[in-house]
């Protein structure tokens, strides 16, 4: 029946390459357009899935929304690798080997660029248990300053000097980090010196009196004034007093210069060292 159909055709002055030629172009485009919808099909969901990801950061504020756009990103272009992997198949493309060069070519860039990856990672892990967040004043491999920006590579800092500081995240991640900012309070501490003929209820009442004047005093916990140390020419009282953690620099300084003017004008003695030289002449023979 076959041959006869094309004996018909050819008759009728169609060839069978002119037959073939046809149904192979009507394969191609049907294969072409599948491929389009797959690819625009594959952006949609892409861009959408995308979407819902960095919205969940946004629905909640303790969320940093660093890591979902960077969660977001990886899922799109992973559906839009698998949508790459279906094109292909369907136009007869052998893509088992494809994807294990791929791999191979994904392992050869991880070796490479195995000190961003350790970035990244660490990036990712500090976004998750956030050890601090931008605005907090933090001491860090090595460098201490306000915290600029917290990138999935990079940590800005900017110093007392107002410099800026760039940190890698792998070295933020595997060091030791001082937050000053995370608690509301701070405990300031002070040693002040008086002389050993000072009366030492004058001197530790006139230090509570003062320090505990200032409004950046907290009277909760309850301070402590008390004789820590018999020294060399001082007789020592440790202070240790509550403040906010946003006053605790200028009201550490301010205390130590109104404290020692206060016992100035209690007429407490305040030492400071002294070096005796006794000189003998010598003896004449």
């Amino acid at each position: 029946m076959i041959h006869d159909i094309l004996n018909t055709q050819i008759t009728a002055g169609v060839t069978l390459g002119d037959v073939l030629t046809v149904q192979w172009l009507a394969s191609v485009l049907g294969n072409l357009i599948v491929a389009i919808l797959i690819i625009f099909m594959a952006f949609v969901v892409a861009g959408w899935i995308r979407a819902r990801i960095i919205a969940i950061a946004h629905r909640y504020k303790r969320i940093d929304d660093t890591l979902f756009a960077f969660l977001g990103n990886i899922a799109r272009y992973a559906i839009l690798a698998f949508a790459a992997v279906f094109v292909l198949n369907r136009f007869g493309v052998q893509t088992a080997s494809l994807v294990a060069l791929i791999g191979a070519a994904g392992l050869a860039i991880g070796l490479a660029l195995q000190g961003a990856l350790s970035n990244i990672a660490s990036g990712v892990m500090m976004v998750i248990f956030r050890p601090f967040k931008v605005g907090d004043f933090v001491e860090v491999a090595g460098h201490s300053g306000t915290v600029k920006d917290i990138s999935i590579v990079m940590t800005e800092l900017a110093s007392l000097s107002n410099v800026q500081i760039i940190i890698p995240n792998s070295d933020v991640w595997r060091s030791s980090i001082v937050n000053y900012s995370v608690y509301p309070t701070r405990r300031a501490e002070w040693t002040f010196g008086v002389g050993y003929g000072a009366n030492l209820a004058d001197a530790e009442r006139i230090i509570t009196d003062t320090i505990m004047a200032d409004p950046r005093s907290h009277s909760t916990p309850e301070p402590f004034v008390k004789v820590n140390n018999l020294g060399a020419s001082s007789v020592d009282f440790l202070v240790r007093v509550w403040c906010s953690s946003a006053d605790y620099f200028a009201y550490q300084a301010d205390m130590k210069r109104k404290v020692k003017e206060a016992l100035n004008a209690g007429g407490v003695d305040i030492p400071f060292p002294t070096r005796t030289i006794v000189m003998e002449k010598p003896t004449t023979e």
